[in-house]
Formats: structure tokens, sequence, C-alpha cells
């Protein structure tokens, strides 16, 4: 085995997935597609009702994974609201982690607009969450101006200090290495020293790519899928995010100065062909090529 592959294998031993509450009802049982224990994010979204999120993680905890429930700030009505959901969660899904977020919506629905807000109730740590994700933009923000974006990292690194909680960054996905390397790079300059999860891009179309990257505002590597893009008869391909995968596991392994230390896939709708292209690289069934990997198996 190679040293590259090698570190392709490692930098992918603990990714984590993610599914909408939608998009589980649609799954008749977990342990068909996912191996058991696997960490599954469940998403908050805007202008969704959260029962529908504690049922999905209720039912991933049932089925053998470890759900990982969102907290949006803005979507958040009040601070009984969110302590009642926390100890829902902690009474009938055993969570000990979650991702909280300030969430895409233009105006609170309640008495919060921002994760810091929420941080500061200290309800986390009271409702045994251990380990706790927050948001990073590699290519920015579409809602916060870059200083903002700072400052409110910056307030959580001190957070995380001064309370012993288990802090780390969950990223967009983006579709190139060299702006989150840069990103990267940036943070820790700026005083970052939380570990960061970074996303990537799960199996599928190059148009449903774009729709999801339109959407969740990323930015400079965007182009990567432009260019695919500009031939119509590749719209409909699918793309899969290996090149993605073994540059940064390449940055990983060979920058000691790297602030990634785990992956988060994003299925995109896709969960079981992504999940499948998951377990095949995992397992160590593909060969490298001239620029990314080719899959020895058939999905």
């Amino acid at each position: 085995m190679s040293t590259e592959k090698e570190n392709i294998l490692k930098f992918l031993e603990n990714t984590s997935l993610e599914v909408t509450p939608g998009g589980a009802k649609k799954i008749e049982n977990f342990r068909d597609l996912l191996r058991e224990g696997s960490t599954v994010f469940v998403t908050f979204l805007p202008g969704s009702d959260i029962r529908d999120t504690v049922e999905t993680v209720k039912r991933l905890f049932a089925e053998g994974m470890k759900p990982v429930p969102h907290f949006a700030a803005r979507s958040i009505p009040n601070k009984q609201f969110f302590e009642d959901n926390l100890k829902i969660f902690q009474d009938e899904a055993a969570v000990d982690e979650a991702l909280l977020i300030g969430g895409g919506v233009d105006n609170p629905v309640g008495d919060f607009s921002s994760s810091m807000e929420i941080l500061q109730l200290d309800l986390f740590q009271k409702y045994g969450i251990r380990k706790l994700g927050v948001a990073g933009h590699p290519e920015g923000s579409p809602d916060i101006p870059p200083a903002d974006v700072t400052s409110a990292l910056l307030a959580k690194n001190a957070y995380a200090k001064e309370h012993g909680i288990e802090m780390y960054i969950t990223t967009q996905f983006c579709f190139e290495a060299e702006p989150i390397i840069a990103w990267d790079k940036k943070i820790q300059a700026e005083g970052n020293e939380l570990p960061i999860h970074i996303g990537i891009p799960g199996l599928a179309t190059i148009k449903t790519l774009m729709a999801h990257a339109k959407a969740c505002g990323i930015g400079p590597s965007m182009r990567v899928i432009t260019r695919q893009a500009a031939n119509i008869a590749k719209l409909m391909t699918t793309n899969a995010p290996d090149k993605l995968v073994r540059d940064l596991a390449n940055y990983a392994a060979n920058d000691p100065e790297c602030g990634i230390n785990q992956v988060h896939l994003y299925p995109l709708g896709g969960l079981a062909k992504s999940s499948k292209w998951l377990y095949a690289v995992m397992d160590g069934n593909f060969e490298l090529n001239k620029e990314g990997f080719d899959l020895t198996v058939e999905l």
C-alpha cells in the first residue's frame, strides 16, 4: 500500500454523515445503509418543525447509530423550548454531541440571533453534551461580514477553554482543497485552536451540486463544478469528491500545522450511494489515478 493511499484511509477514519428529517422518512432502516455506530448529524432546517429532528434522532439511536442533532439559534423561540428539547435528546436518545449554528433565516423567530447567545445559556453541559460542533465557512459566510465571523470564532474558542467543553468546527462543503487550506491557515493565524471537521460533498449529479452550492453561498471552489457544467452533457454526470479527498488527505498527513482532523460527508439527498462510496474508500477498494482515485468495486 502506498503512503498516499494510507493517508486517504487515515483521513476518512471517523467520517460523519448527515441526514435531513425529510430524507430519513425515505429510508426504511438506517442499518441497511450505514455501519453500526456511525455518527449521523440531523438537520434542523429553517422553517421546519424541531419535532421532526427529534423523531429522526430517536430513530437513529434505536437503529444503532450515534445521532448528532442540529440546533439553529435563530430558529429557537426561547430558552424553555431549547431546554425542553435538550432534555428529550438526553433522556430518549442518549445524545452527548450536538451541532450549534446560527441558522440561515433573516429574522429570528424568537429570542436568539446568534449561536453565542445559545452557548452563554450554559445548558449544553447541564444536559450531557460533552462535544459540540460550531459552524465554519471556508469560502465566507453569505450572511455574516468577515470581521464578525472572526470575532465569533474567537469567542467560541474562549468559551470552549473557559467551560471545558470539547468543541470543533464543522464546515460547509467545498469542491477543491486550495480555499480550504488557505482558510485553515488564515483562521489559525487569527487565533483559532479548534479542530476542523471538513465538509465534503457526497456523490451527486453536477446539476444537484450546483443547486446546493448556490443555496449555501459556496464561492471560489464553485468554478470546479462550473467548468464541468459548461458541457451540458455532463450535467447529469455523477461527481465524486475523490480529488478533494486525496488533496486534503495529503495536506493533513504532510503539514504538521494542518487543523483538519476529521471529515463530514454531505450526501446531498443521496445517502445510499454516498455511503456506499464512502465505505468502499474506507475499505481500501480504490486505486490512485493521475489526480484522484478510481474505485475497484461497483457501487
